[in-house]
């Protein structure tokens, strides 16, 4: 059950202490650093750098003035006259899609009519939506049904609410359909089949762990594959809002049961000792991933928006406060407050007297509406900045944010370039980005607000322009609720929307009733306003949002102030779960008004209230979620970030080293690190791997036939195993080499002992230098000719290519070191390893790019005639080549 007790959530909004403003923490502290606000001043006042600009962060030139005379008798400064203009049109317009004769003529008398209808429609949604009103006040809401309601509405706390709402479903009957497990959107049979196995395999597993010493953990690793075939997201339906939509308060008996012990089940395995720690962790990053995270994502809607403040009252009362927050325009203050306290400040913070410190809209009517003629904006954005930047706790980055709360910060920004993708700025996307910059950018409405910059915080402190000193405007213009990004950057599957758009708010009507609301006419088994009310109420809706969607894809609808506002009709606005609270005429009156601390106190409560029907279905999410990360978090390898080692090698990899150190002394073949990196061949599994490949599958790879090779001893170290075969480089260096002079006088480099063929038995002498052949500066190289060579020695004449020669090769070996000891420490890391090796150097990237596409372990007789007809290409007929 969720938290209810109420001595450690600070005052409530109807307290006298509540409005007390000296009881907020960091009251008298303003978090105003003056030059970060200089620094943003400055970079809202540099024109904007065009993307084809040469070097984004400079500002563009000046255009050159031109000054001239006639000739140099008469003045520079001379009236000319100017010559006349062409009226013919350009034949190439700016916006291609707005051209056509069609168009011209039809685009107003269309766009008069789609209005007319949309009028006419939503005028009878109006009506529509009235007959439902008191249809359900004529038939649902009468007699002591009616006085049970009104107890609910009127609770001021969750417990209150609690218990008005079981009183409500005894009364309506709602406990018989909460011990029926049978019912239509869900699997009944499979929950209860699961539920029971579940329970068993935990109890035996449970006698186990008492019998210590046994060595039984068969029901532990069973019940482990139950919980990872079961926790999924929505596995078999139990997630499914409807379960929560027939009564005021829980659901389906069986499915609460299911749920119960299922976070027995998952608490056990989490501190049992029958399963390793890799195990665990295994098992957990594998929930987490199927089960997905919990977001709450708190909607625009200007001064609506102080409603926000009372959902997440109730969410952090209760203890059910997600990790991930996002915010967008007016919501993304409240996210920002939430992202950078922790949880005993904001139980702290989240009272009437925050009112004080909301001081945006300060201005007198004269002050603003001078603004507003002058700017085309009614608010100012730097002092916007500096009365943000106590809600973020000053220039604080969303890295930093995480650092401190934990909480993920997001806040969505929309580019003032309608043609650029959104943005949702967060420690991973944005990590330097300075938290008020982002929230003033997503409050930016046209005409309330100008486009600003983003600033990020540098590495001394200072701030900068972010993302080249592009601007960015209100989030609410396309991304009020951006659930994408969401499930796309922290694996979202579960949203909590607070939606208060005051736009849309007439249009979400649910005809069957929703979480903690049930429909009450035929004891939930109706529709609202009976199925005729509700059917003209969905018609009429669909055919708006036709209509809407019809003059956004025509392109009819204006562009005021130079912006595309059909996306604030036709974007996504739900979640799984929707709040709505519940407004008054009022606040349409104050919307750019900032709130009296009696205000926001029935804000906070009216924003509570709506979430008290919601807490069961999230508390039931929250039981498993928490668990997992619990889970997650403890057995997760420690990283860099915790001072641990660094995440140069994934955790896979440091399983792997780990494991193939226990193994020292066998003869095993070295396989790739991590399992993207290796070919998997047939065979069986091979001791050492980090895990067992099904089908037969494994890491095992074969040995390539090496050459026949005499050596007076093996290199002290080595184990006596047959060395693999050169390199293609190898082999054109034993050619080069070949080819070279051997001057007895000369006291070079180059005077090293000749390679002979690969396929030549030969005894190296014990002096033997490892660097006896190098890689030649290019692959493609010109071999002498016939005449250069000096006849019957086979050898170059010094005095035609000599010195030319020898320097050319001198030079080339500085850039190139192809040492054996490289080579052999590379190898020892596989196909890694030669990756590696074909680096930054060009050379070794086409060596390695050619000893990869020689050295498949399976291909080489398949492709040797192609690497001889390469070879043959650049002139190495004579080279051996496999």
């Amino acid at each position: 059950m969720a938290d209810i007790i109420k001595e450690s959530d600070g005052p409530q909004p109807e307290a006298s202490d509540g409005f007390d403003p000296t009881l907020l923490p960091d009251y008298d502290d303003d978090f105003v650093n003056e030059p970060d606000f200089a620094e943003f001043e400055k970079a809202l006042q540099a024109p904007e750098t065009s993307p084809s600009t040469e070097d984004l962060t400079a500002s563009p030139p000046e255009e050159p003035k031109f000054i001239t005379a006639l000739n140099d008798w008469r003045p520079v400064h001379q009236r000319v006259k100017r010559r006349k203009r062409s009226k013919k049109p350009p034949r190439r317009g700016k916006d291609e899609t707005r051209e056509g004769v069609f168009y011209e003529v039809l685009k107003y008398p269309l766009l008069l009519l789609v209005f007319g209808w949309l009028a006419f429609l939503s005028v009878s949604y109006v009506l529509t939506r009235f007959y439902i009103y008191a249809y359900e006040r004529a038939v649902s809401w009468r007699g002591r049904r009616q006085q049970l309601r009104r107890q609910l509405q009127e609770a001021k706390s969750y417990e209150d609410w609690i218990k008005g709402a079981k009183q409500l479903d005894t009364h309506l009957g709602n406990d018989q359909w909460k011990a029926k497990p049978d019912y239509a959107y869900y699997d009944s049979k499979t929950i209860h089949r699961v539920h029971q196995q579940m329970a068993r395999l935990r109890q035996k597993a449970e006698d186990e762990e008492k019998q210590k010493g046994s060595g039984q953990h068969k029901a532990a690793e069973e019940l482990r594959s139950l919980l990872e075939a079961c926790i999924k997201n929505n596995f078999a339906g139990f997630e499914n809002p409807r379960l929560y939509s027939e009564t005021y308060y829980g659901t389906k008996d069986l499915l609460q049961a299911f749920i119960d012990e299922s976070e027995r089940s998952l608490s056990f395995l989490l501190t049992s000792s029958q399963l390793d720690q890799e195990s665990k962790r295994s098992m957990f990053k594998q929930l987490s991933t199927n089960f997905g995270r919990t977001a709450l994502c708190l909607s625009g809607g200007a001064t609506f928006a102080y409603y926000h403040f009372g959902v997440a009252k109730a969410l952090m009362d209760a203890g059910l406060m997600p990790e991930v927050i996002t915010g967008t325009s007016g919501g993304a203050l409240v996210a920002a407050l939430l992202g950078t306290r922790t949880d005993d400040e904001l139980k702290k913070l989240l009272i009437p007297a925050l009112a004080h410190r909301i001081t945006a809209c300060h201005d007198s009517f004269w002050v603003w509406f001078k603004r507003w003629r002058l700017t085309g904006a009614r608010f100012e954005c730097v002092d916007w900045a500096r009365r943000c930047a106590w809600f973020t706790r000053g220039s604080m980055t969303f890295k930093e944010a995480y650092q401190r709360t934990g909480r993920i910060l997001n806040v969505s920004c929309v580019p003032s370039d309608p043609h650029s993708p959104t943005i949702l700025a967060n420690y991973l996307t944005a990590p330097d980005c300075v938290i008020w910059s982002a929230v003033i950018a997503s409050a930016a409405v046209p005409g309330v607000l100008n486009p600003v910059v983003l600033m990020k915080k540098n590495k001394e402190g200072t701030l900068s322009p972010y993302s080249f000193g592009h601007k960015w405007k209100d989030g609410s213009l396309r991304t009020d609720i951006p659930l994408k990004a969401l499930n796309l950057h922290f694996n979202v599957r579960f949203s909590i929307v607070s939606q208060v758009n005051p736009h849309i708010n007439i249009f979400f009507f649910s005809s069957r009733g929703t979480v903690g609301r049930p429909v009450t006419h035929r004891r939930g088994r109706g529709w609202r306003g009976g199925f005729i009310g509700s059917a003209l109420e969905q018609y009429i809706k669909l055919d708006l949002n036709k209509w809407l969607k019809v003059l956004r894809h025509l392109e009819l609808l204006p562009r005021p102030l130079g912006q595309d506002w059909s996306e604030i009709w036709l974007q996504r606005f739900r979640g799984t779960i929707t709040i709505w609270p519940k407004t008054i005429p009022s606040d349409f009156r104050y919307i750019l008004t900032d709130p009296t601390p009696e205000r926001l106190a029935r804000m906070i409560r009216v924003g509570a209230s709506s979430s008290y029907p919601k807490l069961k279905f999230v508390e039931n999410r929250a039981k498993l979620e928490h668990v997992i990360q619990q889970g997650r978090r403890q057995f997760r390898p420690r990283s860099g970030h915790d001072g641990g080692l660094v995440s140069v090698l994934s955790e896979d990899d440091l399983q792997t080293l780990l494991k193939r150190s226990k193994n020292e002394g066998e003869d095993a073949t070295p396989y790739p690190l991590s399992a993207s990196e290796s070919s998997s061949s047939a065979g069986p599994s091979r001791p050492g791997t980090p895990f067992d490949l099904p089908l037969g599958f494994s890491f095992s790879t074969k040995q390539k036939k090496a050459p026949t090779r005499l050596t007076t001893s093996p290199p002290q170290g080595s184990t006596g195993a047959i060395p693999s075969s050169p390199s293609l480089s190898k082999r054109l260096s034993g050619w080069w080499s070949s080819l070279s002079p051997r001057d007895a006088n000369a006291s070079t480099a180059l005077d090293k002992p000749r390679a002979r063929p690969r396929n030549a038995a030969s005894i190296s002498p014990p002096s033997a230098s490892p660097h006896a052949t190098f890689r030649p500066n290019s692959m493609i190289e010109l071999r002498p000719s016939q005449h250069q060579l000096q006849p019957g020695s086979g050898s170059m004449s010094p005095s035609r290519v000599g010195s030319l020669f020898r320097e050319i090769r001198r030079q080339s070996r500085v850039f190139v070191d192809d040492s054996d000891d490289d080579d052999d420490a590379l190898a020892g890391f596989g196909d890694a390893g030669k990756r590696y090796e074909g680096g930054d150097d060009p050379i070794e990237g086409v060596d390695a790019g050619a000893e990869e596409y020689v050295g498949d372990d399976e291909d080489d007789g398949e492709h040797e005639g192609d690497v001889q007809a390469v070879g043959t290409g650049l002139g190495l007929e004579g080279t051996a080549v496999e």
